[in-house]
């Protein structure tokens, strides 16, 4: 299966975000793509709460959710629509991941689970003030893959992607706005080490650049084997777009399970469900 990553500078302006998409999805397309994977936030990112509301309860169902069914339909793909907001629960928004089958039709969501709460030294981040969490891990089978959901953070919890290897799955896809100060040092580790660990693919279509309120994001889309060998890497060249495409292979993915069947070595048995200690006494 020929897969694609978007890599994407997204702005406000949503028309325009969705222009450069539909460009680059017409490119993947005739470079042979069947699935094609958006990055997190693809159509909007702005800081302002109000701004994302407007967003969430009105833009993104009139304009962004038709948009993707179109598109699938229009090119008979596979698009796993990255991210975008959608009104979630007690007036918080939903950091929601969409995907569309050939036929235009919603397959599956996925609300990402860990929200990003940090203290980097670009700035603070508190995604839990304005975001509810997700609860409920999605896989979504395509053809003869099998796929598992993720949105950015995620990356940093294994037990998520480790779930999904118990579950059968082979292709894990996380979108992402990955802040420049942790990309540097942990966005190619941490996605090699998902992939080598569950000895599956992983795609991970990324922001890039300043974004509306300064945010800067770090980029280097990638495509990477189950032997954890990066396949294909954004260039980071340009603000305007990027595509990256490669080729899976169930023999690829067959051989390396052979080789080295770390999965069948698994000793669940010792190792309970992990709990959060009790607080210690005052």
């Amino acid at each position: 299966m020929r897969v694609a990553c978007l890599q994407l500078c997204s702005q406000c302006k949503v028309e325009d975000n969705l222009t450069t998409v539909a460009r680059l999805l017409q490119e993947a397309v005739g470079q042979g793509a069947s699935l094609v994977v958006l990055p997190e936030m693809f159509p909007f990112m702005h800081p302002a709460l109000e701004r994302k509301e407007h967003f969430a309860n009105e833009i993104a169902h009139q304009t962004v959710l038709p948009f993707l069914s179109d598109q699938a339909r229009r090119h008979q793909l596979t698009i796993v629509g990255g991210s975008l907001l959608l009104a979630g629960e007690d007036q918080r928004l939903r950091n929601c991941c969409t995907v569309y089958s050939p036929d235009g039709e919603l397959i599956a969501t996925y609300d990402k689970i860990h929200l990003f709460d940090s203290n980097l030294p670009d700035r603070k981040y508190r995604e839990s003030e304005q975001v509810t969490a997700g609860t409920s891990p999605q896989i979504v089978p395509v053809g003869e893959w099998c796929i598992g959901l993720s949105i950015c953070y995620d990356l940093r919890f294994p037990e998520l992607f480790r779930y999904y290897a118990t579950q059968g799955v082979d292709l894990l896809t996380v979108p992402s706005a990955f802040a420049v100060p942790t990309g540097t040092i942990h966005w190619d580790v941490l996605l090699r080490a998902r992939a080598i660990e569950n000895q599956a693919y992983v795609l991970a279509p990324a922001q890039i650049g300043t974004h509306p309120g300064g945010r800067n994001t770090y980029g280097h889309s990638m495509i990477i084997d189950p032997w954890g060998i990066v396949v294909a890497q954004a260039k980071n060249i340009s603000m305007d777009g990027e595509l990256i495409i490669a080729d899976l292979s169930r023999e690829r993915l067959d051989e390396v399970r052979q080789q080295l069947p770390a999965l069948q070595h698994r000793r669940d048995e010792l190792f309970p469900a992990t709990q959060r200690p009790d607080p210690a006494p005052q």
